[in-house]
């Protein structure tokens, strides 16, 4: 038995870490490696129905707590996109999730009938993406209606295939986002995406660094706040959750799980860390749940709401991981 195991909408994945979507996901080759490194399940980059040159460089910033980038969603349209997918399924067993955007709950109903035709394991909607608001307005994320009519279109036009919102922290109520998807028939929620937008100003040239002035902000600075986003949608409402933002090590994953995710995205950590990463926190959970005497999960999932005191589940073990980064 696989004590990584988990089942996520219908799909059993060998490990509960995801991919999350981001420049990692453009290419059969670099999809194909993460898989291959360990990963559960693996996300595209987001596709929109025409192409998109993105924003020039830079457009990718490293900081001390974390990335800024304000790519732009950059990518080929969805016609290459249903290449490169084929492709993926010629050649990998490992679920594949595919991730879009669109300007309106019509091009996003259009764009998942062109996806789902492809057989993606499951279809992530971009309804908060932070650096294109620009072009874009306010994320649909920000917007409760906008959000439900998002998720019925995309819904309609799925078909089998399951359906994940990718959610915003940046909203007035995420338990109520949560409830809405819900209500729209989403069979699962990411949470969350980057936040921002961030700037950060270049002070030997005096202006900001990135070529769009502000990006989405992501990494450790986030953690936090996924944490907690993925503690408010699991009060709310039952679905299965990606938990996604600033993980870099087994801990950050178990906080995630323990906030009550069932899967958990990887992204930024793996500039730091290589595609190596995946195996790394594989081997850390891994190693929890030895420790605990666990023998899945399942057992760890949402302990964060569960009461506490001296016969619970961590009372009886030793002590937790020994985290990767030093407290402040």
């Amino acid at each position: 038995m696989n004590p990584l195991a988990v089942q996520f909408a219908g799909l059993a994945l060998e490990s509960p870490l995801v991919l999350a979507s981001g420049v990692l996901g453009t290419t059969v080759a670099s999809l194909r490696r993460v898989a291959q490194a360990g990963a559960g399940a693996v996300t595209t980059k987001s596709c929109s129905l025409a192409a998109r040159p993105g924003h020039p460089a830079p457009c990718v910033l490293p900081w001390p707590g974390g990335l800024i980038n304000a790519v732009g969603l950059s990518n080929p349209g969805v016609e290459a996109e249903l290449e490169e997918l084929a492709e993926y399924r010629r050649t990998c067993a490992t679920p594949l999730f595919v991730s879009i955007f669109a300007g309106s709950a019509d091009e996003f109903g259009r764009l998942a009938r062109c996806v789902a035709a492809a057989q993606p394991d499951l279809i992530e909607v971009n309804v908060s993406c932070p650096n294109v608001e620009s072009e874009f307005g306010a994320p649909f994320a920000a917007d409760p209606e906008a959000c439900g009519r998002v998720t019925h279109a995309v819904k309609e036009n799925a078909g089998a295939v399951p359906v994940s919102i990718k959610l915003s922290a940046q909203c007035a109520s995420l338990a109520r986002m949560a409830v809405v998807c819900r209500q729209n028939g989403a069979d699962a929620l990411t949470a969350i995406n980057t936040v921002g937008p961030g700037m950060w100003i270049d002070v030997g040239m005096g202006r900001p660094a990135l070529s769009n002035r502000v990006g989405g902000v992501s990494g450790p600075a986030i953690l936090p706040i996924a944490v907690r986003a993925v503690y408010e949608i699991r009060k709310a409402v039952d679905l299965p959750i990606i938990g996604t933002g600033g993980v870099s090590c087994a801990e950050d994953a178990l906080q995630l799980i323990m906030a009550g995710a069932d899967a958990v995205g990887v992204g930024s950590g793996v500039y730091a860390g290589g595609v190596e990463l995946f195996g790394e926190i594989n081997r850390g959970l891994a190693a929890f749940l030895k420790e605990r005497g666990f023998e899945s999960l399942a057992q760890a999932k949402g302990l964060a709401h569960r009461e506490g005191g001296p016969d619970s589940p961590l009372a009886q073990g030793q002590g937790g991981l020994k985290p990767k980064r030093e407290a402040p």
